[in-house]
């Protein structure tokens, strides 16, 4: 496994290093030794699955506040997408930046989001699914969204008209840094 550092501090972007012959491939796709190595959260307790119809389906940005913020490992495991988050904690030398990665199946990759990152994503094609593990389990009260198109971040989705939002989603509120829950 191999982990580079992105623009997000503390978030990673992890190749798989598959083992090739005549037959196709083997890899390690999970290694608790690694990611401790890395000082990386291991223990994931929910695993969610998520499944979009239509390219240009966009969902977030979500996070969970303190004591539920979430670790994320993604994986996109059919389709494409084009994977969003934005770093909200408050003392991390990149707060309020936010990155994007272009996850496909074919590339072998999981995505590491520390907790404090708000999390989102946009189908590049139909019929993707996207898989991703957490580290707390999902708690109402904790949740929290900011929306997709805030002006406070500009964020440059690939597609910004005719999306596919949910209403939820769609209808934040602007982001106010003085509330920021982290």
């Amino acid at each position: 496994m191999i982990f580079n550092k992105t623009k997000i501090e503390g978030a990673y972007l992890i190749d798989l290093e598959p083992i090739k012959d005549d037959r196709g491939f083997f890899s390690r796709a999970w290694s608790k030794a690694e990611f401790q190595k890395h000082g990386l959260v291991t223990d994931y307790p929910e695993w969610n699955l998520s499944y979009n119809n239509k390219e240009g389906t966009t969902r977030g940005m979500h996070f969970q506040k303190n004591p539920h913020a979430e670790v994320k490992l993604v994986r996109c495991t059919r389709g494409s997408l084009v994977d969003i988050f934005i770093d909200l904690r408050k003392d991390s030398p990149t707060r309020y930046e936010w990155a994007s990665i272009e996850l496909r199946p074919e590339k072998y990759q999981f995505l590491y989001i520390p907790a404090g990152c708000a999390h989102g994503y946009q189908t590049l094609e139909d019929e993707t699914e996207i898989t991703y593990s957490v580290s707390s389990s999902y708690a109402s009260d904790s949740e929290g969204s900011i929306r997709w198109n805030d002006p406070f971040f500009s964020i440059k989705w690939p597609k910004n008209e005719d999306v596919i939002i949910s209403e939820k989603d769609g209808n934040c509120p602007d982001f106010d840094p003085t509330n920021c829950p982290f």
